[in-house]
């Protein structure tokens, strides 16, 4: 198939791609720079310009593929909100294009959106319309472009991680040392679900290769991290003290942060890997925050 994939570029996209060509698909990859037209052509791609801003620049790239990966989201999460209400704009602009058409339109979402409660494992037939966090909107746009006929399955991340980036883990390392000290909420138990950067792009390709309208997935390969081991990994690889905070403290602290740390995040993948053959093969989350250069990290800061 011809794959329009928007995020082309970026640390879960990219992967995507490569795994998407070495299975035969052609792909046309989203990009808004001339390095990253550069790149694609150099992966075999072709590339496509325009950007989240514009989401009529989407649609008429969606226009010209065979099925849609949508793994492009704007990560400044201080205008979290703000970013997930132009992702549901994006889904929604794409998905006027797609509608009818039976092509295959795969978005993103995140895991907690399957939540059935606190203390539960987020699972893959749940939808918490409620839901605190604003990535709900992202279901919302996909549900409402199914009901306009489209063909759309959701693709639901917990902490993508490699030794270079780890989802929320990423910022609040730098958090961590700026602060001189690696913190977590209470007695850190609270758990987050995490996958290793390849898995989940394998698991992006088996979902477009056995397509199914209607289906939610989730890359989970760890069910549930503790942020306490998370804070204890970080504060040794930074060589900094690792002190518990009161959920008073966290928001001083945190700052834009402070509603997710508190949060359990667990989830199952229980259904997803039955119905699409897939094991999770890479490296844990804290083996890859312990294999990571905290060196090269703090040149780059």
């Amino acid at each position: 198939m011809r794959v329009f994939l928007t995020g082309a570029t970026g640390f879960i996209g990219s992967r995507v791609l490569k795994e998407l060509l070495a299975a035969g698909h052609q792909v046309l990859g989203l990009t808004r720079s001339d390095a990253g037209e550069r790149w694609l052509a150099q992966t075999g791609a072709q590339a496509y310009r325009g950007s989240l801003e514009d989401a009529a620049s989407l649609a008429r790239g969606a226009a010209k593929a065979d099925a849609v990966i949508h793994t492009a989201f704007d990560h400044d999460f201080s205008r979290y909100a703000e970013n997930c209400a132009k992702d549901a704009r994006v889904i929604g602009a794409m998905a006027e294009e797609l509608a009818g058409s039976n092509r295959p339109f795969i978005i993103t979402s995140a895991t907690g959106m399957g939540s059935r409660g606190a203390g539960e494992l987020a699972v893959e037939d749940v939808v918490d319309w409620e839901h605190a966090l604003p990535r709900i909107a992202s279901e919302r746009a996909g549900f409402e472009a199914a009901q306009k006929g489209v063909s759309v399955a959701v693709m639901r991340l917990p902490q993508v991680h490699d030794t270079e980036k780890q989802g929320l883990i990423s910022p609040l390392i730098e958090l961590s040392r700026a602060k001189g000290v690696s913190a977590y909420v209470g007695d850190g138990s609270n758990r987050w679900s995490a996958v290793h950067i390849d898995d989940a792009a394998r698991l992006y390709r088996l979902a477009l290769d056995h397509h199914e309208a209607g289906a939610r997935y989730h890359a989970v390969a760890e069910e549930g991290v503790s942020m306490r081991r998370i804070a204890e990994t970080i504060g040794a690889g930074l060589g900094v003290p690792v002190v518990a905070l009161t959920p008073d403290q966290a928001a001083d602290h945190f700052g834009w942060m402070a509603p997710f740390m508190a949060l359990d995040m667990q989830a199952s993948s229980a259904w997803t890997r039955s119905r699409l053959n897939w094991s999770p093969v890479g490296p844990d989350l804290i083996a890859d925050l312990q294999a990571m250069d905290y060196r090269k990290l703090d040149v780059a800061s």
